[in-house]
């Protein structure tokens, strides 16, 4: 498929997919339940960290967490007592379970007491490319004490990770096309910085389309995929995401 060939079909289906109706079916549907800055970040956080597997579950646990905290996560994070921590034993999502959740409690905790957006735990300066800023993230997620075993649920450019879902909650945060989907809050990065999300699924289409040859789907992988995109639109790349996402899963391109 030549280049503008390619292009038009792309955007014909980003005008198809990314659109705010196929929000109930998606891991985005979280963060748009709130209003509020910090509980748009931190439901947003949560449920792109538990984006594996399938989307019903996902949507399921995401709404069971934030109805553990009152539906008011950063209220709960900022004010939770003791005993409230209580509600949220047994909790479970994969292998993600309660231990991991007090210690995401604790850092939310830490960050917001000096913060008052989770920007700065990823772009503490402006002009911080997307790599170092997932890279200085995970350094700074696991700052304090923490059990090894967490380590797994935060990923980093380092471990050759795709980061796949850091790259999808940047995408929520820093996109805004008005189109209702992505919610464009913070500004310290522009959407032309962002990294394509990458799973089994879109490195199938991307293949297909002649927009990845790389085997691993990896770090690299996702960067190859970026470059490529930037040439279809240089300043949004990743608004395809959704695009290449559903050709994947729901037409089985």
């Amino acid at each position: 498929m030549m280049l503008v060939q390619l292009k038009q079909f792309l955007d014909s289906k980003v005008k198809e997919y990314n659109r705010a109706r196929f929000i109930k079916d998606d891991p985005i549907l979280i963060p748009h339940l709130f209003t509020k800055r910090q509980d748009i970040e931190i439901a947003g956080f949560f449920a792109s960290i538990f984006a594996w597997g399938n989307r019903t579950t996902i949507i399921a646990k995401s709404k069971e967490l934030m109805l553990r905290m009152d539906n008011s996560p950063y209220a709960f994070i900022k004010e939770h007592s003791p005993k409230d921590l209580q509600r949220l034993k047994k909790f479970k999502h994969r292998t993600f379970n309660e231990d991991d959740l007090y210690y995401f409690i604790e850092f939310f905790h830490g960050h917001y007491s000096k913060h008052n957006t989770l920007e700065a735990a990823f772009f503490p300066t402006p002009g911080l490319d997307t790599e170092h800023a997932l890279t200085h993230f995970k350094k700074y997620f696991f700052s304090v004490d923490h059990l090894r075993r967490t380590e797994k649920h935060i990923s980093s450019p380092l471990q050759k990770s795709t980061c796949k879902r850091l790259n999808m909650f940047l995408r929520w945060m820093v996109r805004n096309d008005n189109k209702g989907v992505d919610f464009g809050l913070w500004k310290n990065i522009s959407p032309s910085q962002l990294i394509c999300p990458i799973d089994v699924h879109v490195a199938r289409v991307a293949k297909k389309l002649g927009l990845l040859k790389r085997k691993q789907v990896d770090w690299l992988a996702a960067v190859e995929l970026t470059d490529a995109l930037r040439k279809l639109d240089k300043d949004d790349p990743v608004k395809y995401d959704f695009a290449l996402f559903n050709l994947g899963v729901v037409e089985k391109f």
